[in-house]
C-alpha cells in the first residue's frame, strides 16, 4: 500500500502545485483556460492518438467490459437519482447529481495516471471506459437536461448530441487512430515521435490544470458534496467491481483497469455542464474539490487492492 502511495503521489503533487499557483493569482483562471484548451485539444489527443494506431479494435472493445461498466454506472446513477428525487429535487438537478456521482475525470488523469501506474496496455480499457462515459452517459444526461425544460426528443436534439460527440478531439482521435490501425499502414517513424513528444505534455499539463482550476471551486454545500464524493470513490468502483469480477466476468487485466477507472475522482467537465444549464454548480464545484482532495487517499487503496499492492 505505501509503495503503491508513493507512486501516485508525485501525479497529486503536480495537482497540489496546480492548485496553488491558482489560489495564489499567480497563474490566473485565463491561463487555466487556455492551458486546458492546449492539453485537450493537442497533447491528450496526441496521446490518444499514439496508443491507438498501435490497437486493433479487438484490443479494447469487449462485450463482457461494455456490459459490466455500463450495467455497474447505470445502477450508480439510478441510486443517486432515486436520493435526489427522494429528497424533492427536480428532474435537472437529479441528472447533474447523477453525472457527477459516476462519471469520473477519465480522459485528464485517469489516462495519463493508469498508463503510467499500470502500464500502456491500460490505455484501451481506459479509452473503451471514456467512450461509455462521453457517448452514452453524456448523452443522457443531454435527453434529461432537455426533457427537464420542456423539450422533446427529437431529430433537433439527436442532432446536438451527435455533433457534441464528433466534434470531441478524444472521441476523433480515438475513431482516427483506430481507422490508421485498421488500414495496416505503417506510421512514419517522423509521425510518431511527433505524437509522443506531444503526448508526453499531456500528464504535466492536464495534472497543472486540474490543481488550477480547483482553485475557482468553493466548497458549499458540504452534505451533498460529501455524498456525491463517496459515491464516486466508493461506491461506483464497489459496484463495477462486482459487476465485473461476478455479474459479467471480465478478463483479469481489463477488470483491473476498469475498477482502476471507476475509483477517479469527479470529472471536470460535469462542473461545466452544471454551469451551461445553471443547475446546482455549487454543488458539483464541491464535490469536484472534495473528491480530489480525498482520492490522495481511496485512489491508491483501490489501485493496491487491484493490482496486489
Amino acid at each position: 500500500m505505501l509503495a503503491v502511495f508513493l507512486q501516485t503521489l508525485p501525479f497529486f503533487a503536480v495537482i497540489g502545485l496546480g492548485y496553488g499557483a491558482g489560489k495564489t493569482g499567480f497563474f490566473p483562471a485565463e491561463a487555466t483556460a487556455w492551458l486546458t484548451k492546449f492539453v485537450f485539444y493537442f497533447a491528450l489527443s496526441a496521446m490518444i492518438l499514439r496508443f491507438t494506431v498501435t490497437l486493433g479494435f479487438g484490443e479494447i472493445f469487449s462485450w463482457p467490459f461494455v456490459l459490466a461498466y455500463l450495467s455497474a454506472t447505470l445502477a450508480g446513477y439510478l441510486l443517486v437519482t432515486a436520493v435526489a428525487l427522494a429528497r424533492g429535487r427536480g428532474m435537472a438537478e437529479a441528472a447533474v447529481e447523477a453525472q457527477t456521482g459516476v462519471i469520473g475525470n477519465t480522459g485528464f488523469l485517469g489516462l495519463p495516471m493508469l498508463a503510467l501506474l499500470i502500464g500502456e496496455a491500460a490505455v484501451g480499457p481506459a479509452l473503451l471506459v471514456l467512450s461509455i462515459d462521453l457517448v452514452v452517459f453524456s448523452s443522457l444526461f443531454a435527453v434529461l437536461m432537455a426533457l427537464s425544460q420542456g423539450g422533446r426528443l427529437g431529430l433537433a436534439l439527436l442532432w446536438r448530441i451527435l455533433r457534441g460527440l464528433v466534434s470531441n478531439p478524444m472521441i476523433v482521435s480515438l475513431a482516427a487512430g483506430l481507422a490508421v490501425s485498421a488500414s495496416g499502414l505503417p506510421v512514419p517513424d517522423p509521425v510518431m515521435a511527433f505524437l509522443t513528444l506531444l503526448g508526453a505534455a499531456a500528464t504535466p499539463g492536464a495534472l497543472f490544470a486540474i490543481g488550477a482550476s480547483l482553485a475557482s471551486k468553493s466548497a458549499e454545500r458540504l452534505a451533498v458534496a460529501g455524498w456525491l464524493s463517496a459515491v464516486k470513490l466508493v461506491v461506483h468502483p464497489g459496484l463495477v467491481a462486482l459487476a465485473a469480477l461476478i455479474l459479467f466476468p471480465v478478463e483479469p487485466f481489463g477488470a483491473t483497469v476498469m475498477i482502476a477507472a471507476a475509483a477517479l475522482p469527479v470529472a471536470g467537465n460535469t462542473f461545466m455542464l452544471a454551469q451551461f444549464y445553471g443547475v446546482a454548480p455549487q454543488r458539483v464545484s464541491a464535490a469536484i474539490l472534495l473528491s480530489t482532495a480525498a482520492a490522495i487517499v481511496t485512489f491508491p487503496l483501490v489501485i493496491a487492492q487491484v493490482t496486489g499492492g
